[in-house]
This record gives C-alpha cells, sequence and structure tokens, in this order.
C-alpha cells in the first residue's frame, strides 16, 4: 500500500469516530489520541477498522506506531 492510499484509510477510519474532527487539519506529528480526542475505546475501535481495511492484524505491540498521523500512515503503508 503506497502512502496516500494509507492516509486515506487513516482519513476514514477517523471520520467514523470523530466525525466533528477534520484530519486533514491534525497536525501530522501531533499524538492522535488527544488531537482527535479518541478515548481509550474509540482508539482500540480505529485499530480494528485499520486492521480490517488492511487486512492484517494490529497487535498491541504495534500501537506506539499510531501514535501520530505520521507514524500511523508509514505503519500502514509498511503492513498493507
Amino acid at each position: 500500500m503506497n502512502t496516500d492510499r494509507a492516509r486515506e484509510v487513516l482519513f476514514d477510519a477517523l471520520g467514523q469516530l470523530a466525525p466533528e474532527v477534520d484530519p486533514a487539519e491534525i497536525d501530522p506529528t501531533a499524538v492522535l489520541r488527544d488531537a482527535a480526542d479518541l478515548d481509550s475505546v474509540d482508539f482500540l475501535e480505529l485499530v480494528a477498522q485499520l486492521s480490517e481495511a488492511i487486512g492484517v492484524d494490529i497487535r498491541e505491540d504495534d500501537y506506539p506506531q499510531l501514535d501520530t498521523i505520521d507514524s500511523a500512515v508509514a505503519f500502514l503503508a509498511a503492513r498493507g
């Protein structure tokens, strides 16, 4: 998966979980949970949606790689 598609997958998932947030306006290096106001349950739902979208299980030890938009896009691009 290329980075543009990975960003699209991430933004689609964020849009479903936090429709009031425009992912394009989030600083790509900011902590995603804080910037999108995601609680623990929301974050787990985000992980589930991303996992389904790329067809790969995302393990708990991979969660730190989803901390920012930039790191999440790189992770998804590498795994998807």
